[in-house]
């Protein structure tokens, strides 16, 4: 009996031993920790399709006249709008202005002396001395006389326009990319001269399944990316007529700023199935592991909480999930890395969760 009772008094003696560590042992300190909250987002899902950058400015410059080539702007030489990018040898067509300058003075002379005709003719008619066709011929003459400067001044008007033709201009700012002709050689009417595009005028490009096209509408927000840059863009059209062999249908994206250059391969992200509200939570605050994902949600009381959670489809820095959420929920997204199920946590800002590891 007395063992009994002296084990009982050892076990007695061990517990308010353990009751009086824990009473002067420290509380666990709270792990800070930053937050984010869950929220409802309008998601779809989405593909990127292949496409390329193209400028909305692209064109081979034709010439409106025949002539020899007596300069040609250079490839890489950036031109204003309204700037010369060819001149033609115009020799010829300064002599044929010159000579229908001479026509036009001699026809407005000629129109001057039948109206003059006629002006006597009108005087004497009172008179009855002329006879009825003698004035209906001096009014036809004024007639054929009108047209005679009309027609002159108009081959006027055409050689002047040639002239300044000859010298061919950029109808639009932007770089010469490639010469179709050379100095010296003769350029027919019509005939390419030069390709000028606009670098500071572009948009994506790309084609897509006609599936698709019932999920896409001008104005949507969409993302462009190459290699290392994605860039938000807006849908600017939809080119609704598909190719019946390839089964496409043509989409044109718009973006503020870019340095890509024209012909860069990018990619589209285009929506494949029409949008939806679903519950998002940040990238960061999505805990995924080999047999579960969860998320870490702040209660009231400061601690943290595990809610299994089923991903969706990512939208920028959001992903959609399936689970145990309200709108609003506090998620930990910073300092989450080690916290277990029940734990205190205390909030803090980003710049003071970076500060202790600032060197």
């Amino acid at each position: 009996m007395k063992t009994r009772h002296g084990v009982k008094a050892a076990f007695v003696a061990f517990g308010f031993a353990m009751a009086v560590d824990a009473a002067n042992s420290p509380a666990q300190e709270a792990v800070p920790v930053q937050i984010a909250p869950a929220t409802v987002q309008t998601v779809s899902p989405r593909s990127w399709i292949p496409g390329s950058i193209v400028s909305r400015s692209d064109a081979r410059i034709a010439s409106l006249v025949g002539g020899r080539v007596v300069w040609v702007a250079e490839v890489g030489q950036r031109v204003k709008a309204g700037a010369p990018i060819a001149r033609l040898d115009d020799t010829v067509i300064r002599l044929q202005s010159t000579d229908l300058e001479a026509q036009v003075t001699r026809a407005r002379a000629q129109r001057e002396l039948a109206r003059s005709q006629l002006e006597r003719y009108n005087q004497l008619a009172a008179t009855h001395v002329l006879s009825a066709s003698q004035l209906e011929e001096a009014r036809a003459q004024v007639s054929m006389t009108d047209a005679d400067v009309t027609r002159a001044e108009s081959q006027l008007r055409r050689a002047q326009h040639d002239i300044e033709e000859s010298r061919i201009r950029a109808p639009f700012a932007g770089i010469v990319t490639e010469r179709f002709i050379q100095q010296g050689e003769f350029v027919a009417v019509g005939a390419a001269t030069v390709r000028l595009v606009n670098t500071g005028d572009i948009e994506a490009r790309a084609t897509a399944s006609l599936d698709l096209a019932s999920n896409i509408k001008p104005g949507q927000t969409i993302t462009v990316r190459d290699r290392d840059t994605e860039r938000a863009g807006k849908v600017r059209t939809v080119v609704p007529v598909g190719d019946d062999r390839s089964r496409q249908f043509e989409v044109r994206v718009t973006f503020e700023k870019s340095d890509w250059l024209v012909g860069t391969p990018i990619e589209v992200s285009l929506p494949t199935a029409p949008e939806r509200k679903a519950m998002t939570v940040p990238r960061d605050a999505l805990m995924i592991r080999a047999n579960r994902s969860y998320v870490l949600r702040v209660t009231r009381k400061n601690t943290v909480e595990e809610l299994i959670v089923t991903p969706g489809i990512t939208v920028a820095d959001l992903v959609e999930v399936r689970g145990a959420l309200s709108a609003g929920d506090r998620l930990v997204i910073r300092g989450g890395e080690r916290l277990s199920d029940g734990q205190a946590v205390k909030i803090v800002t980003e710049e003071a969760l970076a500060a202790p590891h600032r060197g």
